[in-house]
């Protein structure tokens, strides 16, 4: 069911507060993510009966809303701007550019949709919560540049239920560590109503959520700016991401694994002597190895496939850049087997193997996490057409300890996953120690892997 739009409005920084211009270079981590769909996603909030009405939403949550998305916005200041894209040939590269005026998009809606439904673990139709996230305005164009914007927000009521928000963000403005820092911050300003300036360094010192925008340490590392400028160039690579193709004909399905569980896995692995062991580990390696076992008949032993994901090095360069740098600040690895070894009776222990494999040759290289960075393009463009999975998302990730005031969400959903493979990695809401698994697939697909993914546990946790 559609959600009907209220009204369409413009959140603008705080003017008195905000320079007339702000400009970050779009760097070499942002590059790599030119031509990617942009990130949606979704957080369900549930409502007391009197907070649930359309006139306490109008009157009072929304109007509390757009105040504090101002205030976070002259935090986040480039959020309200735009990646500049320059067409004009020369020595220019893309910026990240706010100027005075500018905005992001901000729609209130109000939806008949079952709410329970929306917010369940079970199989749910992935084209239903589109009507709860909005697009990207579309970008300006002249002759010397495309000016692209990276963030709108939406906020959509269930009258007698709750309400959700949908955020849409524009991968090569930021990765996942900091669209969660920026969701934090508005929470938590909207709930202790921070309201100047005083306020907000008070939030700073009590908080690492407000972004270092330094970019010193990460321009044009080893030339690597320049070297993806002149890739994105000779490919002519969109800086407008594409558009979702519907019907998506999946489901979307969310599997937990409990801390227990966690532990019991981990332990299998530690009598396994795997490298790099971590409960990230553990719980790519039972998705890998779950994947692959439903994945039917058709698909050779001999067949290789891949399971990519990223890490963060905001910590590992050299040097080191802040915890709280905005922008993207990941490396990509990837870790490989032949189907049958993940499929076969020891399949847990090798693809746990092989993801820590991976990680110790990328994250922990001697010669530093960027090794072999010149080549990143050309390699991961060999696996186009390959078998691979992916996660996006971190065990460190706590969407549900966000509260802008109405208590904690209900639940979270990663969109971003429904057209290219990826699972979604965050912790549970519902016990502590847990994560959540999101997962889009084809409903016989989906059937096949949640029977396989009760089968596996059962096995590896009977003992």
């Amino acid at each position: 069911m559609a959600a009907s739009v209220l009204e369409e409005c413009k959140i603008n920084p705080p003017a008195e507060s905000s320079p007339p211009e702000f400009v970050l270079p779009i760097v070499f981590f942002d590059m790599v993510w030119y031509d990617f769909p942009a990130n949606q996603s979704v957080l369900f909030f549930d409502l007391t009966a009197a907070c649930s009405t359309k006139p306490y939403f109008l009157e009072t949550l929304v109007p509390d809303l757009k105040s504090s998305l101002s205030l976070t916005l002259g935090e986040f200041l480039p959020l309200a701007g735009k990646i500049v894209h320059p067409l004009t040939p020369g020595g220019d590269k893309p910026i990240l550019r706010y100027v005075s005026g500018d905005s992001v998009s901000f729609n209130v809606c109000e939806s008949g949709a079952d709410f329970s439904e929306l917010a369940g673990n079970h199989p749910r139709n992935c084209d239903d919560f589109y009507a709860f996230v909005p697009n990207l305005p579309p970008a300006n164009r002249s002759e010397k540049s495309i000016c692209c914007p990276v963030l709108a927000l939406q906020v959509t009521l269930f009258p007698g239920h709750g309400f959700c928000i949908g955020f849409v963000t524009h991968h090569a403005a930021a990765d996942a560590c900091t669209v969660v820092s920026f969701i934090q911050t508005w929470a938590l300003i909207n709930k202790t109503k921070y309201s100047n300036d005083s306020d907000l360094r008070d939030l700073s010192t009590r908080s690492n959520f407000l972004p270092s925008f330094d970019r010193k340490n990460t321009t044009n590392i080893n030339g690597l700016d320049s070297l993806n400028w002149d890739l994105i160039l000779k490919l002519s690579c969109s800086v407008e991401p594409p558009p979702v193709k519907f019907p998506i004909d999946k489901l979307r399905s969310t599997f937990v694994l409990k801390k227990e569980q966690i532990e019991k896995l981990k332990g299998l692995l530690v009598a396994a002597n795997c490298p790099r062991l971590s409960t990230f580990t553990a719980a790519c390696a039972v998705v890998w190895v779950c994947s692959a076992k439903s994945a039917g008949d058709d698909v050779a032993d001999d067949e290789p496939e891949y399971f990519g994901f990223v890490a963060d090095c905001r910590g590992r360069l050299k040097p080191p850049v802040p915890g709280n740098y905005f922008g993207n600040c990941v490396v990509p690895v990837r870790a490989e087997l032949k189907h049958g070894q993940a499929k076969g009776p020891n399949g847990f222990v090798m693809a746990a193997k092989a993801i820590g494999d991976a990680i110790v040759e990328n994250v922990y290289n001697e010669n530093g996490i960027l090794f072999g960075a010149e080549k990143w393009p050309e390699k991961y463009n060999e696996l186009i057409g390959k078998r691979q999975y992916g996660v996006a998302g971190s065990p460190r990730f706590d969407f549900y300890a966000v509260d802008y005031g109405w208590g904690n969400p209900k639940k979270f959903e990663a969109l971003f996953v429904d057209g290219n493979g990826s699972i979604s990695l965050n912790k549970a809401r519902d016990c502590e120690g847990g994560l959540e698994i999101g997962l889009s697939k084809p409903k016989l697909q989906m059937d096949a892997f949640s029977t396989v993914f009760s089968q596996v546990l059962h096995e590896f946790l009977a003992n």
